[in-house]
């Protein structure tokens, strides 16, 4: 086997099932956006506390994060996904047996601890035993499992709720099973994430650690076996001196650097960008989809049958921006893209107000939010992660990505608490008017202080900021 391709079949193999720790982020991301109304009605909560239930798990999401990369450098990143699959699946088993609310927002917490867990050490994982030639390609696959997560959660929330109702109307409501998935379906829609988790912890016992974190702490001999099945016998020690030579030199993230002119511009600009984009709408579709569809008049199957069609096209469209994303370049992506959120969130809002009026159909509304899911997943969903994972110079990459990342995830929070308060407030034309409104500044940036990154080296990037100060 070459040194550029290594056993490839092998590498996907070990890729796909760490990228199952996406899937179970873009499960247990979207599974609430079918069971919102439910639980609020269950548990008499009012906007904060609808607010609260989808939020709470975003708040564990943060502390995951936090904790995951210093867990994975102590016991190793396979460990550490153990730990992400144990939490995923006592958080699935927790929300089906909650018997209060404050039961079901300490699962959600332990699930979204989950989640950051997943979302720092399965890319890591993915990255670390690829070979250069695929590595993009293959921690991408993380990315796509996210969105096949996505559309899980709303395939299985949709087909639950069919079943729940054809069991109400045969009259099967008594015992447990029908507490579950007939009476109290929210119950078997948030407890079927537990399903893929389990097989996530299954299959991971097949999987080796990452060589390279086995190199960093002085197990050679483990990690040679594993560089063996990956490059073939002759190419071992090359690898290993290859991962010696990089961890030598290596460069600790300074902290005082950011604030220097330059790099401090870089951190305003990944900070800025992390947090507008949360402000932009997406989250609020994929968490509250079939509350708002529900607000233009539909039923709750055809609600979730509608969240279903968002999931599908979200899904495609990350695979075509895969694909074009180096093509295109980065910037030209976020032009194209947000100018057609900004006209479909504009049409949306223009939906809610006159819409009834019109006599239009609510296949209109569907039409407006296909358009804005593509459009946004087709520029700063896929454009996000990949700036901020270059833009910044190797002395700061570690520090301000750390902060970029945790901006993002507030910014996450903070639209997740505070879309029913919108929504009841503001009036849904008013919330999504907002999320146009909101547009402007992140392009802005992008058009005026982020400087074309597409086809750049990272050392060239780095001198762009250099000159800058």
């Amino acid at each position: 086997m070459s040194k550029e391709t290594g056993n490839i079949g092998y590498i996907i193999w070990l890729s796909l099932v760490a990228a199952l720790g996406g899937f179970l982020f873009g499960y247990d991301t979207a599974v609430i956006s079918g069971t919102v109304d439910q639980v609020a009605s269950q548990f008499s909560l009012d906007d904060f506390g609808k607010g609260w239930y989808v939020g709470c798990a975003l708040v564990g999401s943060i502390g995951g994060v936090v904790i995951a990369g210093p867990l994975s450098d102590r016991f190793g990143r396979k460990v550490v996904l153990l730990l992400s699959a144990i939490l995923f699946s006592i958080s699935g088993i927790g929300c089906m047996i909650a018997s209060g609310e404050t039961f079901l927002v300490i699962a959600r917490i332990i699930g979204g601890v989950g989640i950051g867990v997943a979302s720092v050490i399965s890319p890591l994982y993915i990255a670390e035993i690829s070979v250069p030639r695929y590595r993009g390609q293959l921690v991408s696959l993380y990315q796509l499992a996210i969105t096949i997560g996505f559309l899980g959660a709303y395939l299985a929330n949709y087909g639950l709720q069919n079943y729940s109702n054809s069991l109400v109307n045969s009259g099967e409501t008594q015992g447990l099973y029908n507490k579950i998935f007939a009476i109290e379906v929210w119950r078997g829609m948030l407890g079927m994430g537990a399903l893929p988790a389990l097989l996530f912890f299954v299959v991971l016992f097949v999987i080796p650690e990452s060589p390279r974190w086995l190199i960093v702490v002085g197990k050679e001999k483990k990690a040679s076996v594993i560089l063996e099945k990956i490059y073939g016998a002759g190419e071992v020690q090359g690898q290993i001196n290859n991962v010696k030579e990089l961890i030598s030199g290596e460069v600790k993230s300074d902290w005082r650097l950011l604030f220097k002119p330059g790099f401090r511009m870089a951190l305003f600009i990944g900070v800025a960008l992390a947090i507008l984009g949360q402000f932009m709408g997406v989250n609020a579709v994929l968490y509250y989809g079939p509350t708002i569809f529900k607000e233009s008049g539909l039923s709750s199957g055809d609600s979730l049958f509608y969240q279903v069609m968002v999931g599908l096209v979200n899904m495609l469209t990350t695979v075509i921006a895969l694909i074009i994303i180096d093509r295109v370049g980065r910037k030209q992506l976020v032009y194209w893209g947000v100018s057609g959120m900004i006209v479909t969130l504009i049409c949306i809002g223009l939906y809610f107000t006159f819409g009834a009026g019109l006599g239009l159909s609510s296949v209109v509304l569907l039409i407006f939010f296909l358009l804005y899911i593509f459009c946004c997943a087709i520029s700063i969903c896929a454009v996000i992660f990949v700036l901020l994972s270059e833009m910044y110079p190797v002395k700061v990459r570690g520090a301000a990505m750390s902060l970029s990342g945790l901006s993002l995830w507030i910014g996450t929070y903070l639209i997740g608490q505070l879309t029913p308060w919108m929504l009841t407030n503001l009036t849904p034309a008013g919330t999504f008017w907002l999320f146009a409104v909101m547009c402007i500044p992140y392009m802005l940036i992008v058009w005026k202080l982020l400087p074309e990154t597409t086809g750049r080296s990272l050392e060239e990037i780095e001198h762009m900021w250099m000159k800058s100060t």
